[in-house]
């Protein structure tokens, strides 16, 4: 089981699957992911600079929104069109990459663009301003998942579109975290409710397969 926490672990992100699986906006066609966070670097242990042993900024906080893409969209798995990764504005850490964005198709057709990034500043009041946007056949909606910007410092925040109206909700308290007790009813009974080890597999195979199209690039 891998313990990927930008969605397994925010209210509106498990709220946004309940709807998505209602058809509430259709069929997912893309899903736009933005990963900032804020860097931190003399609270940071000498491997996080060691890209030999954090592999990469698409493998590392990459593979969250891989993950998203794959389980919003509804797929067993993905090609990926473009990755780059870069080290902009950190020279005194030569193993640090710290952007990297990516785009990829999914096997059912929906599409997939995400950046990620240490650049959060530290005017903003949490680590980073996480946002996913998923557009679907029917409607669209966006999660701003740790803040709602220079409105109010509350996480989980979605903005709906469908067609017949446009919404805001504040979810905070009001899901839960069901993949938990899921998880320990699988380890009990052998079954496969919270996550698929096909699932978890395949986002962190997708992830590698990024930095390896970052890496060859930047060669």
């Amino acid at each position: 089981m891998v313990y990927y926490s930008e969605r397994l672990h925010v209210e509106v992100a498990i709220f946004a699957g309940q709807l998505i699986q209602q058809g509430v906006i259709g069929r997912v066609l893309q899903v736009l992911g933005l990963g900032p966070h804020r860097l931190s670097a003399k609270s940071r242990p000498d491997w996080f600079f060691d890209k030999n042993q954090y592999g990469g900024i698409l493998t590392d906080i990459g593979s969250h929104q891989i993950e998203q893409f794959l389980y919003y969209a509804g797929a067993k798995d993905a090609s990926v069109t473009h990755a780059a990764a870069e080290n902009f504005n950190h020279p005194e850490y030569p193993g640090l990459e710290d952007y990297g964005e990516a785009s990829l198709v999914a096997d059912n057709g929906g599409r997939s663009f995400y950046r990620v990034d240490w650049f959060t500043p530290d005017g903003l009041g949490t680590w980073g301003d996480g946002r996913t946007t998923i557009l679907g056949t029917k409607g669209y909606m966006e999660m701003r998942k740790y803040n709602d910007l220079a409105r109010s410092q509350d996480g989980n925040n979605l903005y709906l579109v469908t067609e017949k109206e446009e919404v805001h909700m504040n979810v905070s308290g009001q899901v839960g975290f069901p993949f938990f007790g899921e998880l320990i009813l699988d380890c009990l009974n052998r079954t496969e409710m919270a996550m698929t080890q096909d699932h978890a597999l395949k986002a962190a195979e997708l992830c590698l397969k990024c930095q390896e199209c970052a890496d060859k690039k930047g060669r």
